[in-house]
């Protein structure tokens, strides 16, 4: 992997990380379109700089994140994931990560459901008018954690099962997306400390200013693209991403 691999990498996560449609699985694809060999590094890698992309959402909401009362709402919401993740870390580090198959299937599945979800909920109209972080439930929040577990699979995207999983409980659209978002950190976090506590021998002086450059790119990215998708969340629904999910999977079958 070279520089110019870490900043092209760097540039697909942070632009995907809060998008309902897998950073994860946009990394995969376009190591695959750059020719990159998903080696372990590789794979550490591109763990390792969705954090680069969080700290957007440290920084940005800082003053919610320290707030005791979410916090004990996040900390139930990460149980199954930290839990499950734990569990089936050697699985999806040596079998998933890195199958384009799984990516493009979750891809492609996935944004059908987000199409018929979409259309479902419209109809149903569960959604309350005001609801803040703080009236979130801690059933609701480790609800939302199973949810967010799913996407142990590359290609389901973690944004997507949390926001659509509070959608489903009747969280207003805009409080599940910042929900997601402030989840997002001691996911990350811990998946990434994770990697590193079985992956740090793979680290190199030389690989390190390359994830380094990967994870700085990340951040500043992220930084924008959160300020996006919160306007844009606020006026339209989830189904042109369902449509680009889609899309995607569909030219990948066909061309690559």
């Amino acid at each position: 992997m070279s520089f110019i691999h870490a900043i092209i990498l760097g540039i697909v996560e942070g632009l995907t990380e809060f998008l309902p449609i897998s950073s994860t699985g946009h990394q995969i694809l376009v190591s695959s379109l750059l020719h990159i060999g998903q080696t372990d590094f590789v794979k550490s890698f591109e763990i390792i700089i969705q954090v680069g992309a969080i700290l957007a959402v440290v920084v940005l909401y800082s003053t919610d994140l320290w707030k005791w009362e979410i916090i004990k709402r996040l900390a139930v919401a990460f149980v199954p994931t930290g839990v499950i993740g734990l569990v089936l870390y050697k699985i999806v580090k040596n079998y998933l990560l890195g199958n384009n198959s799984i990516v493009l299937w979750s891809m492609f599945l996935g944004g059908i459901t987000l199409i018929l979800f979409e259309r479902w909920y419209e109809k149903s109209q569960k959604e309350k008018l005001e609801q803040s972080l703080v009236e979130i439930t801690y059933q609701q929040a480790f609800i939302i954690g199973l949810f967010q577990s799913i996407a142990i699979i590359p290609g389901v995207s973690r944004s997507a099962a949390t926001i659509v999983g509070g959608l489903l409980l009747g969280i207003k659209r805009r409080t599940i997306v910042e929900f997601s978002f402030l989840l997002a950190v001691p996911t990350m976090i811990a998946a990434s400390g994770l990697d590193l506590l079985h992956s740090y021998k793979t680290l190199e002086s030389g690989s390190l200013s390359i994830l380094l450059t990967g994870f700085v790119v990340a951040f500043l990215v992220a930084m924008a693209a959160v300020k996006y998708f919160i306007k844009y969340v606020q006026k339209h629904t989830f189904t042109p991403f369902g449509t680009y999910r889609i899309l995607v999977a569909i030219i990948f079958w066909l061309f690559v």
